[in-house]
């Protein structure tokens, strides 16, 4: 045997561990990120609206879906069940507020007569100030 293939075959035994510049495989892509047909159709709609779940709970329910609410409301208060009452108090308030779009201010003559002069006061003043 020549040195050569010495040199040769001694390589040969060594186990080489991988480095981490580029030894290792890249992975393939992965089946994420858009595909043609994927999703949900455009002009597609909720299959459970709002309206059809108040009407199915009123056609089971045999009448008003919020009689029933009141209902349990009012036997929640007679049972004394605090917890209850503090869940529907807070459901309660958060659709009276929600439902409440509206909201009316009303201002004495006095009053508005003197925003309009303190408004047009400061317009004087910005309008000096240049």
């Amino acid at each position: 045997m020549t040195t050569k293939d010495q040199t040769t075959h001694a390589d040969a035994r060594v186990i080489t561990m991988p480095n981490s510049r580029g030894s290792f495989k890249t992975k393939a892509p992965s089946r994420g990120g858009a595909r043609p047909g994927a999703g949900r159709p455009k002009g597609s709609t909720n299959k459970i609206t709002m309206d059809g779940l108040l009407q199915s709970l009123n056609k089971n329910l045999g009448r008003d879906y919020a009689e029933q609410i009141a209902e349990n409301y009012a036997h929640a208060l007679n049972r004394g069940d605090y917890a209850g009452v503090r869940d529907y108090d807070k459901v309660l308030l958060g659709k009276i507020i929600a439902d409440r779009q509206h909201v009316e201010t009303v201002d004495s003559t006095e009053a508005a007569q003197e925003k309009a002069a303190v408004f047009e006061a400061a317009l004087k003043q910005m309008n000096g100030a240049r």
